[in-house]
Parts: structure tokens; sequence; C-alpha cells
């Protein structure tokens, strides 16, 4: 495959440009996606693969969430339990609408690239996968969940969460949630009962990074440590994240070391 990155940049920009930019859901789209795109160029890089590959994972960072920009226009959300699959809704766009031929004429990836699109948000990767696709599918997804991480902490919780900042404050932490923090996975969506859940399972991201430098750029940017000293006037609450604060950070050295 042969990309010219410039013309998939006017692509993805001539997209978005169909929709309100002064939006500021639709701005955090855009600018999470460029973010992402850039992170996959780096993990890719790290692991040493052959430039076609590298833009190849480029290219999986800057497609993943061109759905996202109808689930918003048709729902006026991004929560995907309240309206839809947005992973799906992106692959859909790309490779049913055919929207894939504005970033590149050549369709000998399209599997792949479809493959991670679509799977990009799973909690979990399907097993029959062949190797070299599973690669640019944990590429992508640790890609977006360092993003994710930032995300979190520049745009107010109450605004990504659709709650009011009185319900944020006083929100509680569920057990299990918890549980599965200290367990070292993601937190299933059916587990998060209160806005504070929210906060902890996009914390608990980390714990599926596949590649170091994935590790490295949470540790770097910082977003991890501002998304975990979560605002609360719950005194128990406030007891959890100083606990789940300590053992991320053990569990983050250890893995760094």
């Amino acid at each position: 495959m042969t990309l010219d990155r410039r013309r998939a940049l006017q692509a993805f920009a001539d997209y978005a440009a169909h929709y309100n930019a002064e939006d500021p859901k639709v701005k955090l789209k855009i600018d999470h996606t460029y973010r992402v795109a850039a992170l996959c160029d780096r993990i890719a890089a790290s692991l040493a693969l052959p430039r076609s590959e590298v833009d190849l994972a480029w290219l999986c960072g800057l497609l993943h969430d061109v759905g996202r920009f109808e689930q918003l226009r048709q729902y006026g959300t991004f929560n995907d339990a309240q309206s839809i699959d947005h992973a799906a809704m992106s692959a859909k766009v790309l490779f049913e609408e055919g929207h894939i031929r504005d970033y590149l004429d050549d369709a000998a990836e399209d599997a792949l690239l479809q493959t991670a699109v679509a799977w990009h948000s799973a909690y979990r990767l399907p097993d029959d996968l062949d190797d070299r696709t599973r690669q640019f599918c944990q590429i992508l997804r640790d890609a977006d969940k360092v993003d994710i991480l930032r995300v979190n902490v520049e745009v107010p919780m109450e605004e990504i969460y659709n709650v009011s900042t009185q319900a944020l404050r006083q929100s509680p932490v569920s057990p299990a949630v918890v549980q599965a923090f200290y367990e070292h996975h993601c937190v299933l969506r059916s587990l998060k009962q209160y806005p504070a859940d929210n906060a902890v399972g996009h914390a608990s991201l980390v714990f599926e990074l596949c590649y170091p430098e994935s590790l490295r750029a949470v540790a770097q940017q910082g977003w991890l440590w501002k998304l975990l000293a979560f605002p609360t006037d719950n005194a128990e609450t406030s007891e959890t994240f100083a606990a789940l604060r300590s053992e991320m950070q053990r569990w983050l050295t250890e893995h760094l070391s």
C-alpha cells in the first residue's frame, strides 16, 4: 500500500467540514482523531515496522472515529449505550458508503482497515484474527486509550458524561468497578452505575495497553494522574481514589521498569 498522507488528511478534513466545527463536541473529535493518528505513528515506529506499515497504522488512527460525527448529528450524544455503536458507524461510513476511496485508491488493505476500525472500541478483540491484523488493531486500540485519558481531563466531565456538577461531586464508586480496577482490566460498561465510575473505568484502560511505547506515552503526558485526582465531596469516594492512585502508581512503575 502506498499512502499519500496529505491526501488522507484532506479527505478527513473535507468529511469533517460537513459538520459544525464550532460545536465543541465536533472539534473534540477532530482534535482527538489527529492525536490518535500521531500516537499510532509513534507506537508503530517503536516496533520498527517498515514505513508502509507505519503509514497503515497512522491511517487506522485517522479513520477510526469518522462515525462519531454522524452519531452526534443523529443522536446528540457520544454515548454508545444511548445511541449507536460508533465503531460500527465508522466502518459503515467508510466501507458501505465508500468513503474509504477518498483516502486511498488501493483496496489491498481494506479488510484490515475495516477490522481495525470496527473493533477499536470493543471490550475484547475476536480470537480468530491473524497476527498482522491483530497487531494493527492493538496499535489503534492503544493509541485511542492513551488519548481518551487526555479527553477526560481536558473536557469537563459534566459534558462527557451528561451529568451535573453536583452529581459528580457526590458520586460514590461502584464496588464492582473498584474490583475490576484492582484486577487490572477494563471495566465493563454494564458495571458502571455512578458518574465517578466513568473516571475509574477510563483510568483502567491503562491496564489493557499492549506496547511499552504506549505506557511511556501515558507516563510522559500525565493525564492519567489528573484523571485520578477526581474532584469529590464524598469522603468515601475521596479515599477510594487515593487508594486507586497508589495502586496505579505501583502497577505502572512495575511495568515501566
